[in-house]
């Protein structure tokens, strides 16, 4: 009978960087969609030139958000479902690190976009 312990190549511990992730970029995804979606209020008692100036970028800025919240989404899901084996643990920890990382560069990306009052 074969030893089936030396072709074992499961990762111990490969769960912890998605995880970490997970409770990271869920609710900086959450925070950073509202803070956009209540952003677009910031203009209510703007003059006509820069409520159409403000109106105009965040109609770009806001589905650049939302793009990168979802990429960052993403990222997350494909941290959680790659092969729990020793060969991916790299792949594994980038996703993970890269999706909260993504998540505030998409907010900055949004606040420059936007041109605020």
């Amino acid at each position: 009978m074969p030893d089936l312990t030396l072709h074992d190549d499961r990762a111990t511990g490969a769960w912890v960087a998605p995880l970490v992730s997970t409770l990271l970029t869920l609710p900086a995804c959450v925070l950073v969609y509202f803070i956009g979606g209540f952003s677009a209020m910031a203009c209510d008692s703007c003059t006509a030139p820069e409520a159409d100036r403000f109106d105009s970028t965040f109609g770009v800025a806001f589905p650049v958000l939302i793009g990168g919240l979802g990429l960052a989404l993403f990222l997350l899901a494909a941290s959680w479902a790659l092969p729990w084996e020793r060969r991916s643990t790299a792949r594994r920890v980038g996703f993970a690190l890269a999706a909260p990382v993504l998540v505030a560069v998409v907010y900055v990306v949004f606040a420059v976009l936007v041109d605020w009052p």
